[in-house]
């Protein structure tokens, strides 16, 4: 494995490690991750024997860097940066947040081969409590005061991660300073799902980007995921043509490597 760097459209260095051999596959995180942290690190070394993989950290991650003002665009570019460096129009594989940036960016006209995208959290229908109004403001507030932990927090409840769960990952000395360190760019997450966490239709600006998608696309939804994700992974499906649109057994929104990386491999080698 190697760490490189590649430079996006306004100067910003995004890094990325470069595993195994083959054609080039393009790894894009959800929130919080990045190489140093998350599912994508041993999910790349599943698909190295395969496949050429790029895993990077997104702007304002890890060993990346960030933009002085943030605008779902940039990221765009980041992702081309990379994708202009597999030196070959490669796979993508996006998770979460990911594959909602994912889609932007085969929407855009990169040339990317084949896309899979794994559950995308629109929130488009009533089966799923809507994200309260404020939310979004309190953890831009709490960003501003500095309170990184607290703005985790409220994070991690809204998405329905119980009391409970958020005191013990608090806890852990190998989970929570990252989740703390990466605080920040969750608004750069929120930005690139755009107004779909309100239980409504999918907003217009959204639709006409996935409808414009001409890459042969793969939808991912775990068969462990609730209603409301598999609605929105459905909606995906339906607006991408030609799309096809599978579950993954055994898996929710947390999907391991194992459970993953056969579907991967399918699309991608077919």
């Amino acid at each position: 494995m190697t760490t490189e760097s590649a430079q996006s459209l306004d100067c910003t260095t995004i890094t990325y490690d470069k595993l195994g051999s083959g054609p080039a596959l393009v790894l894009v995180d959800g929130a919080f991750c990045r190489r140093a942290f998350g599912p994508m690190p041993k999910l790349a070394k599943a698909l190295a024997s395969r496949f050429t993989v790029f895993h990077y950290d997104r702007c304002g991650r890890g060993e990346s860097g960030d933009h002085a003002a943030y605008d779902p665009a940039r990221e765009v570019e980041d992702l081309a940066a990379v994708v202009q460096a597999t030196g070959e129009a490669p796979y993508v594989y996006g998770t979460s947040s990911g594959a909602a940036l994912a889609l932007r960016a085969a929407a855009s006209g990169m040339a990317l081969k084949k896309l899979v995208v794994f559950e995308t959290p629109f929130m488009l229908d009533d089966t799923h409590r809507p994200e309260p109004k404020d939310f979004r403001e309190r953890i831009a507030t709490l960003l501003e005061q500095g309170d990184r932990s607290g703005a985790v927090k409220v994070f991690l409840r809204t998405v329905g991660v119980p009391a409970f769960g958020v005191f013990m990952m608090s806890l852990m000395p190998q989970v929570w300073p990252k989740l703390r360190q990466a605080a920040h760019t969750l608004p750069y997450d929120f930005a690139v799902l755009g107004d779909t966490q309100r239980g409504g239709p999918l907003p217009a600006d959204l639709r006409a980007v996935i409808t414009s998608i001409r890459v042969p696309t793969l939808a991912l939804v775990g068969s462990k995921s609730p209603p409301w994700m598999h609605h929105a992974m459905k909606v995906v499906a339906d607006l991408i043509p030609h799309a096809t649109l599978r579950v993954v057994p055994g898996a929710d929104h947390n999907v391991s490597a194992k459970a993953i990386a056969p579907f991967l491999i399918e699309h991608f080698s077919a």
